[in-house]
């Protein structure tokens, strides 16, 4: 049977309708849920670097959720001057939208992690002991060998210099080289070591082969091997974001606070 070409149009217009609608109400019936699942990521990622639990893995949806509402507090500050601004809600506050959007970024001054737009808000997150901020995490991203890497590090809350944990959650390197970064070996040569001079200038390096104990080389961490570029891809956005341009304001407010 031959069907002419009007038919033929006709069907294939039809469908692609019918198929559109199909996607456009899964969309809107499925984006309370992805909006759910992306929050929920995002408090694994934290919880991953907040000393609270040693792994997310095993852990329900429910007990994720109870965990980061007890000791995690998620604030939004002003990234130019470090102050908090309370009037924008922590909980829907999306950093990485918001770097993207004209309307709430502003051009990034030229740097060497390739960080394009920095969002005129960011969102930071305190680990709660009682009344105490033991740890403060930080969002960080910058550009490795292939691709951004977005990740979080976590700072001692007494002094803001002290490394307790890095965490990347989003890149996109070659595995088993740069991909490294997400290997639990790796991370755990963070802890103990120091971001600041003594002059509060951003020093922390991943340096190329080995690095000494925390004590005796506290502002190195053991390189990747084989991953040159992503090893300083980590190098540059660390300064970046520790620096004046970044959480540097912030942190000097932070510790302005405390004495420090």
């Amino acid at each position: 049977m031959q069907y002419s070409v009007r038919y033929i149009v006709g069907f294939a217009a039809a469908v692609c309708v019918v198929c559109a609608l199909a996607v456009s109400v899964s969309a809107v019936a499925l984006k309370d849920l992805q909006l759910v699942n992306k929050q929920l990521d995002q408090q694994k990622n934290v919880l991953s670097v907040s000393g609270l639990v040693e792994s997310t893995r095993g852990l329900s949806s429910e007990q994720v959720e109870q965990l980061f509402s007890d000791s995690i507090r998620a604030r939004v500050i002003v990234l130019e001057t470090g102050e908090y601004d309370e009037s924008i809600d922590a909980t829907t506050f999306d950093q990485r939208k918001a770097a993207k959007d004209p309307a709430t970024s502003v051009a990034a001054p030229e740097n060497k992690s390739k960080v394009r737009r920095l969002p005129t808000h960011a969102l930071i997150y305190e680990v709660m002991d009682g009344d105490r901020v033991s740890r403060v995490i930080l969002p960080i991203e910058g550009m490795g060998l292939w691709s951004t890497l977005y990740g979080y590090i976590a700072l001692s809350g007494d002094d803001v210099n002290t490394v307790q944990g890095i965490t990347y959650y989003d890149q996109k390197e070659t595995a088993g080289l740069g991909g490294e970064v997400e290997n639990p070996r790796w991370k755990a040569l963070w802890p103990g070591r120091r971001v600041f001079d003594a002059r509060w200038q951003p020093v922390i390096t991943v340096k190329k082969g080995r690095a000494g104990s925390p004590e005796e080389d506290p502002h190195s961490v053991d390189g990747l091997s084989g991953a040159t570029l992503t090893s300083n891809g980590v190098t540059n956005m660390l300064r970046f974001w520790m620096g004046d341009t970044g959480f540097g304001p912030f942190l000097a407010s932070y510790r302005a606070a405390k004495g420090i």
